[in-house]
């Protein structure tokens, strides 16, 4: 799985240049953003622009980061396609994240 993580306004901005996000790289990813919390970061723009296709275990991944965070932390998503947007939408997570359609507009977003 290919990450890329860069510091960014006081935030991390993570860009995830894989298209899918499924049962196969959700173990990576988890790890990959473990490895975030565990150095510090806690306030965190996840922009999932390139990701074409996500299963319920990428979202199981980001609802566990999201617990994790607690109230010492925030997450901003952005960048969904039409296709993981749906997925949001469906499983009602997009009552759950905070969404933006693109990074600066997550920067915003993010909490203080």
């Amino acid at each position: 799985m290919k990450l890329d993580a860069r510091d960014l306004d006081g935030a991390t901005v993570v860009s995830i240049g894989d298209s899918r996000l499924d049962a196969a790289r959700s173990p990576e990813f988890r790890n990959a953003l473990n490895g975030l919390l565990e150095a510090g970061k806690t306030r965190i723009v996840l922009d999932l622009e390139g990701v074409r296709f996500m299963d319920s275990s990428g979202l199981g991944v980001l609802v566990a980061v999201l617990k994790r965070l607690g109230r010492g932390g925030a997450i901003v998503l952005c960048g969904l396609g039409e296709g993981v947007r749906s997925l949001f939408e469906l499983t009602r997570m997009d009552l759950v994240f905070a969404i933006e359609p693109d990074v600066p507009a997550a920067l915003l977003r993010l909490p203080e």
